[in-house]
């Protein structure tokens, strides 16, 4: 069975190099990312692939956390941005077995961030987007973002989005950090929901109607809360008696509901059958890709990727569906190769 990796994560390494000797955010990227080596050693994340060679298993990478943009002034967050592009086309150029494409990111607090996509896109051939759910606090519909967008619309390349919240923001107003990691385990799907949410109310999927973008750990919060997204968004404004939300679902073109399920989710569930379960009967056989989060799981690399296979071949589908998120659906969204 063949399995196309749309989701992990991988520094080629001139950009990780060039991370460890800048100054601030860039050279303290965290102990947990110089901990697990697969994420920036090539040998060993050969060594994780070559378990499910079996598979014919293939990834899309895309850089690892933090978010380029949190990494430095403009002028150096378009040099990381550089190094890493052109580092992680030269990867799938030189192992086209191991990785067949790669997700773009951006020096999103640059105002040439379009430019960088168009370099990507064109010079690079890549095959989408990596953007994370907010910009250093700031929200996605910003109109400054907005060209990124259409670039990636323009180039018909989907965007993914990848959370992006930190301890710092707390979970209480009383407090001035998140504890226990919450930030991490929900506060993740609620960016990432937050983000959808915007790009739908904000009129961003109307405006650029053929974008496509896809929502990390399948689509977040959006299918467990189904009722309150489709029914709930409904009654927009009803809740609300400081401002009038009213006009917004009249210029709204659709139900905001259609919207949420116009987006594209990946398996990265974290080995959980009952999210997988969840997320594909929301969004549909159609719009789910298979992914794994490699490296990040306890055993630095396999256990995810072996997880996540394990669960999708629990569940009961037509094995029309099963190719569709496994390979074909990432052949399709990426413009990869279409196999026989």
């Amino acid at each position: 069975m063949r399995y196309i990796d749309a989701f992990n994560h991988f520094f080629p390494k001139p950009l990780w190099d060039a991370m460890q000797k800048s100054e601030g955010t860039a050279k303290d990227i965290g102990s947990r990312m110089r901990g697990v080596p697969a994420i920036y050693d090539l040998d060993e994340r050969f060594r994780v692939m070559d378990q499910f060679s079996h598979h014919d298993y293939s990834q899309v990478i895309s850089l690892g956390m933090p978010p380029l943009e949190a990494l430095g002034t403009p002028t150096e967050t378009e040099e990381l941005a550089r190094i890493g592009n052109d580092g992680q086309a030269d990867l799938v150029a030189k192992h086209p077995d191991r990785f067949v494409g790669f997700l773009a990111s951006l020096p999103m607090n640059s105002p040439n961030a379009a430019d960088e996509a168009e370099r990507a896109f064109k010079d690079l051939g890549a095959n989408g987007l990596q953007i994370h759910t907010n910009i250093n606090g700031r929200p996605l519909d910003d109109d400054e973002f907005f060209a990124v967008f259409e670039m990636a619309e323009k180039y018909d390349r989907p965007v993914f989005l990848h959370p992006s919240r930190g301890a710092s923001m707390p979970d209480y107003a009383s407090e001035d950090k998140s504890k226990y990691e919450i930030w991490w385990t929900f506060g993740w799907p609620y960016e990432t929901s937050a983000a959808m949410a915007r790009l739908v109310f904000s009129g961003m999927m109307d405006r650029l109607p053929n974008l496509k973008v896809l929502a990390h750990h399948m689509g977040a919060m959006v299918p467990f809360f189904e009722g309150r997204v489709g029914p709930g968004w409904d009654q927009l404004g009803k809740r609300t008696t400081d401002e009038d939300y009213g006009p917004v679902l009249t210029r709204l073109k659709k139900r905001p509901f259609d919207y949420f399920k116009d987006f594209y989710a990946d398996t990265a569930a974290f080995g959980s059958r009952p999210a997988t379960v969840c997320g594909i009967d929301f969004f549909g056989a159609d719009r789910v890709l298979f992914a794994s989060d490699s490296p990040f799981d306890p055993e630095r690399g396999p256990g995810y990727i072996r997880d996540t296979i394990k669960v999708l071949e629990s569940i009961d589908m037509p094995s029309e569906d099963y190719d569709k998120i496994c390979f074909r659906n990432a052949q399709t969204l990426f413009g990869l190769p279409q196999d026989a």
